[in-house]
């Protein structure tokens, strides 16, 4: 095979790392480097260089490697076999990155599975030329973004589980609020990502996480949503779940068609099982049933015959209160008023 007498790149943009086609090579061939480049030869696994950007004449004065492993004479054309790489050390922008498969995470709030898949972009460039044809390229040809990206997906899909999961945990916040915390998965993922690729002699200088998605059609993700629209809903009316299901109660037994002893105990008691604003309305509700007689063996006028007018403008001041605070409807005040004044 014929010796080269001029190596140079030829590599495309999106290449990192390409290795000069022939290894025959001579003292006095000429290296070419261009700017943003690095270059090294490699003779049984010892790398000289870098080479920066210039042309560069090989010799055994300025090659150690050529002098002492090879012992090559001074001055004249000697050929000897070596490998020339070149490293591109141009700031890649543009690398994308995404979860190939939905990733499952707990949400904090409601502690339900939901699938997530999460898409971005980041940038790189080579900080150490040597460490990264060491530890990377090894006997590779061409070492291009695709080969970047594929090398560090899996490590870096582990991250993105892993930082988004600190984040929810953290702030407590539900996975279908994500897309408000963006900016703090993203810095938070830079930094994680960024000891991981200085290992390699990459340097990150841009992370960002450009969505979050949920699949709208998985079953987890329906039942949050309905969880999260109750709350709003609860929350807009002012109170918890917990009062929820004390009006579920006062409602059952309003329903029931037997005596006022039934329907004033009825409501009280399941009002007394509230909580938060259900335990006002609880006492309220018991406080009226309290004047009323348990004889079940008793007609209702019999049972609350003593009940004096001012004790009932007490108990319909006490309804009124809660109609006002948004805990009765009107249609549950006149029913609780209706039966109050029949007594």
């Amino acid at each position: 095979m014929a010796v080269i007498d001029r190596v140079k790149w030829d590599g495309s943009p999106s290449v990192v790392a390409w290795k000069f086609p022939s290894e025959e090579l001579s003292t006095w061939t000429q290296l070419i480097v261009n700017e943003s480049q690095e270059a090294f030869l490699v003779k049984g696994g010892v790398y000289e260089g870098p080479f920066g950007a210039g042309r560069h004449t090989l010799s055994t004065e300025n090659i150690p490697i050529l002098r002492g492993a090879m012992g090559l004479p001074f001055g004249g054309k000697t050929p000897f076999s070596a490998e020339a790489w070149f490293v591109n050390r141009v700031t890649k922008l543009d690398v994308k990155w995404g979860t190939p498969t939905p990733i499952q995470l707990q949400d904090p709030q409601f502690s339900l599975m939901i699938p997530v898949r999460a898409f971005g972009q980041y940038g790189v460039q080579i900080s150490d030329s040597k460490k990264f044809l060491q530890m990377l390229v090894g006997t590779l040809k061409v070492f291009d973004l695709d080969s970047l990206t594929s090398y560090f997906r899996g490590k870096l899909i582990e991250r993105i589980a892993s930082e988004i999961a600190k984040v929810i945990t953290r702030d407590r916040i539900s996975i279908l609020q994500i897309a408000s915390y963006l900016d703090a998965i993203s810095m938070q993922l830079s930094r994680a990502v960024r000891e991981d690729l200085s290992e390699f002699g990459i340097e990150l200088t841009q992370f960002s996480v450009a969505s979050i998605n949920i699949p709208e059609d998985d079953p987890g993700v329906r039942s949050l949503k309905l969880a999260l629209a109750k709350r709003a809903e609860m929350g807009i009316v002012g109170f918890s779940y917990q009062q929820e299901r004390s009006f579920d109660v006062m409602q059952a037994a309003a329903s029931n068609e037997g005596s006022a002893q039934s329907g004033l105990m009825g409501a009280g008691l399941g009002l007394g099982m509230g909580m938060g604003a259900g335990v006002p309305m609880g006492n309220a509700m018991s406080s009226i049933a309290s004047h009323v007689s348990t004889d079940s063996g008793s007609s209702d006028k019999a049972m609350t015959s003593d009940l004096g007018f001012d004790k009932k403008i007490e108990m319909l001041s006490k309804l009124s209160e809660l109609k006002e605070k948004g805990i009765l409807t009107q249609e549950e005040f006149d029913v609780e008023k209706s039966k109050l004044l029949s007594i």
